[in-house]
């Protein structure tokens, strides 16, 4: 029988891989692997308010991911490119959050569980929030699947069938904010993005339709979150990483069968 810490850190990585990867084909249709990197990177903000306030740790993420992703959207709007907003977002939130932890919190705080994740320290409170924020994910993802997919392919043609290709993108924007404060715990900000596009990724040359690329990744994405663990049980490395490096071998040899093939 497994020890209790490791079934509880086999369901988290589960509920956050099948969370995360069929989110991730968006992230990956839309081409936006920076974007989800730059939410993560807000979390690190997230964390320093919720300790410094001594607020819930979970709506205080997601509420630095939601400000990160709605101030992308001013700058853009503002003239700039999305990859310079991002780029300045993105590294500004992490280094505020990182002085903030230093100046606003009264005991050493050791951030490498936040950075790289701590799956192995996942207790009964976290996985039910990673549970709740996981199927909460799951559900909104079916209920607007077609409407997101189609303002994905053309927002055009979601307009034509009646969709608000904006309000969609507000939606993907709260399901990656979600996402983030979800597997934050597991994977740690610096990996989140790794957990979102290499699954779809890897998924892409062994499908032929949208729906198949979300099944086929949130499979890889759930069997590389119980290998990285077991990995890392019987090697003694970082859990997070662990998972990472099983799901971008997948990956490689997903790619391989592609240029073997084609």
């Amino acid at each position: 029988m497994l020890d209790d810490f490791l079934v509880r850190a086999a369901l988290a990585g589960l509920g956050v891989a099948l969370a995360a990867a069929p989110l991730g084909c968006f992230v990956v249709w839309r081409r936006m692997a920076y974007f989800g990197e730059a939410t993560a990177h807000a979390a690190i903000l997230g964390v320093a308010l919720a300790l410094a306030l001594n607020l819930p740790m979970m709506p205080a993420i997601l509420a630095a991911a939601l400000i990160m992703a709605v101030s992308v959207g001013a700058l853009t709007g503002r003239g700039y490119t999305m990859d310079t907003a991002l780029g300045v977002l993105a590294h500004a939130a992490l280094a505020a959050g990182l002085v903030a932890v230093s100046l606003f919190t009264k005991t050493r705080v050791d951030l490498s569980s936040f950075l790289f994740g701590d799956i192995l320290a996942v207790g009964k409170a976290d996985l039910a929030a990673i549970w709740t924020g996981a199927i909460c994910i799951m559900g909104l993802l079916s209920w607007r699947w077609s409407a997101l997919l189609t303002a994905t392919l053309n927002p055009d043609l979601a307009r034509a069938a009646g969709f608000d290709p904006r309000r969609e993108e507000h939606i993907l924007t709260l399901s990656l904010a979600l996402t983030v404060a979800v597997a934050i715990k597991v994977v740690g900000v610096l990996l989140i993005a790794a957990l979102l596009v290499i699954p779809p990724a890897a998924a892409r040359p062994l499908t032929r339709t949208p729906e198949t690329m979300a099944v086929v990744a949130a499979c890889i994405g759930a069997a590389s979150a119980l290998a990285g663990l077991g990995a890392s049980f019987l090697f003694d490395t970082p859990t997070g990483p662990s998972i990472v490096c099983v799901a971008a071998v997948t990956f490689a040899v997903t790619a391989g069968l592609r240029s073997r093939f084609t």
